[in-house]
């Protein structure tokens, strides 16, 4: 793909403000549309040099070979940081590095592993749940999916939720999403922190609710040294293998919130496309039930089950790759540098468009067909690692890929063979992207009970 000419686009003031407009409501929609054909696009958006880069081959160029010489953008942090502070997705060189050195951890597989038990448990109740339903009642699959995620973030995290509002956690994390639209577009103009847009207060009181109750936590077990299995004593006792250095208190609070974050609602997005999916290929949800019930023997699924459904496990990376949670990375170049022929300068930008690398033309045949077979063992050797990339690239790859990736496993294997779930006739969802992708209004789909 690298051979390809670039194609430069500068948009004139009018398509701009429109640029603008779109890019608070759905961030996809100013994609220049090249850049499901192009290897690399041009563009100029407010005076700034923009390169949306869907090659492979350059991105590894970019977020690999030259990961010191990139940062992530003023918008990208104007969005995140204040709710998720300095944690370990908002953190840079040396900060990020250190932080990444002691979380590293906590996330190998034994430690991820043990916390099987806890999504089964969690899954369990949203299967129950979902059986006390009348045959034909309409649920909005993406409020179930961000429950189940939720209990399990907050059992896993921080051995349970005690006095937390879930509900009012819920609505915190959606208030920050959608601020972050306008945060990232105000910070795109230069216009000064205070700004006000809709829905900041909204968001601020959301984050500090969500800062104060990991801050209670954090605190009570750093002054009384309890410890429970979960990943706020792995962090609280963790430490920097070249320094031996922990994290601070503030560091705990960041990290757990990030988790938070990120971890909860990009895998209940995943899992919400994915029974979307399903529903419209029976065939392929034909495969995955005869695989948890041949690796079950028709039992209850258990932790120990969940290493085996390989099938299951390609279903949800497609998913992944028709709908990614996260629809694209977006950097600051600190530092110049060639990407293949073309000279990226100090203040440029790279953008990696994932939804248009995981459907771009000239990497997958019939790129909009669901079709898990692409993630056979064979055919992922055959291809370039980054054309899939919806957890990152490079150094920075998100440190919970693993934990999200069980945790999907486990939650679709519990709910599926109990629920079937139908899309309305006709329907066809529109992904919005605000920091996620979710669908627009949301995922309402029928109940309908296997057994």
């Amino acid at each position: 793909m690298s051979d390809a000419a670039i194609l430069t686009r500068t948009p004139t003031r009018l398509q701009t403000l429109r640029l603008l407009r779109q890019a608070v409501h759905n961030p996809i929609d100013i994609w220049p549309p090249e850049v499901y054909n192009l290897p690399i696009v041009r563009d100029n958006f407010l005076g700034i040099p923009r390169y949306y880069i869907s090659d492979p081959a350059l991105i590894q160029t970019a977020f690999v070979d030259n990961a010191d010489k990139l940062h992530k953008s003023d918008q990208m942090r104007r969005a995140l940081e204040p709710a998720l502070g300095q944690g370990i997705l908002t953190a840079e060189d040396d900060r990020w590095r250190a932080q990444r050195r002691v979380a590293a951890p906590v996330f190998r597989p034994a430690h991820v592993d043990s916390f099987l038990p806890a999504m089964i448990a969690a899954a369990r109740a949203t299967a129950t749940h979902w059986q006390s339903l009348p045959n034909g009642e309409e649920i909005e699959v993406g409020h179930h999916m961000m429950h189940v995620t939720f209990d399990i973030i907050l059992e896993t995290m921080l051995s349970g939720k005690g006095n937390i509002d879930t509900d009012r956690v819920e609505q915190s994390v959606a208030d920050f999403l959608k601020s972050a639209g306008w945060a990232a577009v105000l910070a795109a103009l230069k216009a000064p922190k205070w700004t006000p847009f809709p829905g900041k207060a909204r968001a601020g009181r959301g984050r500090q609710y969500l800062r104060d109750i990991v801050t209670e936590r954090a605190t009570l077990r750093r002054r009384t040294g309890e410890r429970h299995d979960d990943l706020l004593s792995l962090l609280l006792d963790a430490k920097d293998p070249e320094t031996g250095a922990g994290f601070s208190d503030t560091n705990i609070v960041d990290n757990i919130l990030t988790f938070i974050g990120a971890g909860h609602e990009t895998t209940a997005l995943a899992l919400t496309w994915t029974f979307y999916l399903l529903a419209k290929h029976p065939d392929i949800e034909a495969r995955v039930l005869a695989e948890i019930a041949e690796v079950t023997n028709g039992a209850p699924l258990e932790a120990e089950h969940v290493a085996d459904l390989t099938y299951t496990g390609q279903v949800i990376k497609e998913s992944m790759r028709v709908y990614s949670p996260v629809s694209q990375i977006g950097r600051e170049v600190m530092q110049g540098f060639m990407l293949g022929p073309h000279q990226i300068n100090q203040g440029d930008r790279i953008v990696v468009p994932i939804h248009a690398v995981h459907h771009h033309k000239l990497l997958w045949d019939a790129p909009d067909v669901f079709d898990p077979d692409r993630f056979a063992p064979d055919a992922v050797k055959s291809r370039h690692r980054f054309s899939w990339l919806p957890f990152g690239a490079g150094p920075r790859i998100c440190i919970g890929m693993q934990f999200a990736l069980l945790e999907a496993a486990a939650i679709l294997a519990t709910l599926l063979p109990a629920t079937r779930l139908h899309a309305r006739p006709g329907y066809v969802p529109v992904p919005i992207s605000r920091v996620t992708t979710r669908p627009e209004g949301g995922m309402h789909m029928t109940v309908e009970h296997r057994r």
